[in-house]
């Protein structure tokens, strides 16, 4: 099982946690999505960020037993010398590699592996905690979607800013 997920902080002080999951790992075929509520998270910090990011993480992700690999919106480690980023948290935490997709550079990720996707020129930076970075450079190159960012990561930001839609009731 493979999971690409991604946070939303709410106005209300809470956060809005979401995850895709996949059955490859270039997430081709989405089998689930799951979105959960954490009514509160700490305030942010910096260089606490994963304090704030985890217990939502926790809240979408805990009872997949069956994970692989998660994708993050964001770094694994954040200097060549192995500071750790949210993903290297992460991977701590629920024990499976992860793979760190960043929208822009950070000034000490030296060692992040910039890729392109798409027609875009912007690149994405890559870092890994518990798989080489190169194996998942080509990994995020190949997931699913025409786009810069990877549908699983786009679709995991959107269920996070939006929830899931609701059903009617009968």
């Amino acid at each position: 099982m493979f999971v690409a997920a991604d946070v939303h902080y709410l106005p209300s002080g809470g956060a809005r946690a979401a995850a895709v999951i996949s059955a490859d790992p270039c997430f081709s075929r989405v089998v689930a999505d799951r979105v959960e509520v954490v009514p509160e998270v700490m305030p942010y910090r910096p260089g606490q960020f994963y304090l704030r990011e985890l217990p939502p993480l926790h809240a979408v992700l805990d009872g997949l037993a069956a994970m692989t690999l998660l994708v993050i919106d964001g770094y694994a480690d954040l200097d060549p010398d192995g500071r750790p980023g949210l993903g290297a948290h992460a991977h701590a935490e629920f024990a499976v590699p992860v793979i760190g997709v960043a929208k822009s550079a950070f000034r000490t990720a030296t060692h992040a592996i910039p890729i392109l996707r798409g027609t875009s020129a912007r690149p994405l930076y890559v870092t890994a905690a518990g798989m080489p970075s190169t194996d998942a450079a080509g990994l995020v190159r190949r997931m699913a979607g025409p786009y810069r960012i990877p549908d699983a990561l786009r679709r995991a930001d959107t269920l996070a800013r939006i929830g899931l839609p609701q059903t009617p009731s009968s």
